[in-house]
C-alpha cells in the first residue's frame, strides 16, 4: 500500500505504462484482500502527477461528474501530449526569437 501511495510519475516513463503500474499495483492489493475503490485509486493517480499537471488536477476537482479510470487514463494520456507539444513550442519560439536578435538593420544615411 505504501509503495501505491508513495509512486510519482516522472518523464523517464510514459504516462500510459505509468497508470499501468499504479493499477497493477492496486490489483496486487485487491489479492492480499485489502479493498481500493476507483475513487482511492484515482485520487492516488492524481497525488502521483508532477506539478506541471496542477491545472488537470484543479479542472479534475472542479468537474461535478468524475470520470471512471479508463477515462481519467485517457485524458491524462492526452495531457501529457499536449504538455510534450506545448514544450517543443516553447522551444522553438525560443530559438526563433534568439535568431531574430541577432539580425540587424542597418539604417542608411
Amino acid at each position: 500500500m505504501s509503495s501505491l501511495t508513495a509512486m510519482k510519475y516522472g518523464s523517464s516513463r510514459s504516462m500510459h505504462n505509468h497508470l499501468i503500474e499504479m493499477t497493477n499495483m492496486a490489483t496486487k492489493i485487491l489479492r492480499l484482500g485489502m479493498t481500493i475503490d476507483d475513487y482511492f485509486l484515482t485520487h492516488f493517480i492524481l497525488h502521483s502527477l508532477p506539478p506541471e499537471y496542477g491545472t488537470f488536477q484543479v479542472n479534475y476537482n472542479t468537474i461535478k461528474d468524475k470520470w471512471s479510470l479508463n477515462e481519467l487514463s485517457s485524458k491524462l494520456v492526452q495531457e501529457e501530449l499536449r504538455l510534450k507539444n506545448r514544450g517543443h513550442s516553447l522551444n522553438l519560439v525560443k530559438h526563433e526569437a534568439g535568431k531574430n536578435k541577432k539580425k540587424k538593420i542597418k539604417k542608411k544615411g
